[in-house]
């Protein structure tokens, strides 16, 4: 008999949930307007530290209007971590502008502070200044927002946080979320809190909320008829999916442990291998362990990282590479990139192992045990 099978990141709910998804249920609500929509966008407001926060139908939505906030247009120049998600770039991409990609730092897989500093001296000296720079907090860790803000701060750009990764990490004392003219969350059916679907715009900036809320309800006019007097998008999240949210920021604190719990395991029992590397964490902050991941040295291991993928497969656990940089893309290869050598080792040797909050000591030990297979 086949074991049950382990995923990489499943969602974790509980009877929490299902009570406020049932009464919302009840009330009628079942609308992108309501009493939970409210409750959830001020409960995750006062979470991360900042005065606004507006629910919509994905991450990548609010990427694209926290673009549209910064004033970005067509043919404006954006800078990008290369190592992310492709929603990071596409949604530049939405608005006619050109990601220029940077890469990252080995010590935190996050972009590369001197690298902005850098591209911004460079192009503000050629007059050709991007519109914004967005930072993504990879894999539950925030990118070093000191200079990075320092930097984006000397010449007028406007910086915008990817936390889509890390909602419970902080930087220094302060979430994830809180920098920069906007932070941008995701409640993705993989993420550490999950709607099923569905993001959020979080912002301390009174104007950026009102024009995003303004924008995901179609731009419509506060007149008794339709009137629009510029294109909106339908980005509003459910009042129902809301409800599912309220019970999943109530448990972050449980789920964030559940997930620091595994890594520590994963740590314990696999940090002797020769050739196996966990991801760094830095010192200015703290995870919220989203993603367990590791490098494989493939010399020192006996092994590459897709042979251990591959054992993985047969024995029904699901893990992934780490992302395949955007610079990598081919929908991307015309884009301008600064450095790659790091971020294309980091895919090349990365390996994301299961990291949900429900795993077992049985479901971990699974893991570990493959993993030495391998080698075996």
């Amino acid at each position: 008999m086949t074991d049950a099978r382990i995923y990489l990141s499943p969602p974790d709910v509980s009877g929490v949930e299902r009570k406020l998804l049932l009464e919302a249920f009840d009330s009628n609500w079942v609308a992108p307007v309501g009493p939970d929509l409210d409750a959830f966008e001020a409960q995750v407001a006062d979470l991360v530290g900042v005065r606004h926060a507006v629910a919509l139908s994905s991450g990548t939505a609010a990427l694209h209007l926290a673009l549209v906030a910064a004033g970005v247009r067509r043919g404006d120049t954006v800078l990008v971590p290369s190592f992310t998600f492709a929603a990071t770039a596409n949604a530049v991409m939405y608005l006619g502008a050109r990601p220029v990609f940077l890469d990252s730092t080995a010590e935190s897989w996050n972009v590369d502070p001197g690298l902005v500093a850098e591209e911004l001296r460079d192009r503000a000296a050629r007059g050709q200044l991007p519109r914004a720079v967005v930072t993504v907090d990879m894999y539950g860790q925030c990118a070093d927002y000191e200079p990075l803000l320092d930097a984006c701060d000397r010449y007028g750009v406007a910086l915008i946080e990817d936390a889509a990764e890390a909602l419970g990490a902080s930087y220094r004392g302060r979430p994830a979320g809180s920098f920069g003219l906007a932070g941008v969350l995701s409640f993705n059916g993989n993420k550490i809190v999950t709607t099923g679907g569905g993001g959020m715009l979080v912002t301390d900036d009174g104007r950026v909320a009102t024009q995003t809320r303004h924008l995901a309800t179609q731009a419509r006019e506060p007149v008794p008829h339709y009137e629009h007097r510029s294109v909106g998008y339908n980005y509003r999240l459910s009042n129902l999916l809301a409800a599912v949210g309220r019970g999943q920021v109530g448990r972050l604190p449980d789920l964030v442990a559940a997930r620091g719990e595994t890594a520590r395991y994963y740590r314990a029992a696999l940090g002797d291998l020769p050739g196996l590397t966990f991801m760094p964490v830095a010192e200015y902050g703290t995870p919220n362990w989203w993603l367990t991941c590791l490098l494989v040295d493939a010399d020192e291991f006996g092994a590459d990282r897709d042979r251990i993928l591959e054992h993985l497969a047969t024995l029904n656990i699901e893990a992934r590479p780490t992302w395949k940089p955007m610079h990598l893309q081919p929908v991307f290869r015309d884009c301008v990139m600064r450095g790659g050598e790091v971020s294309a080792d980091l895919f090349r040797r990365g390996l994301c192992l299961p990291s949900g909050s429900a795993l077992t000591d049985d479901d971990r030990q699974r893991v570990v045990d493959a993993v030495h297979a391998v080698i075996r």
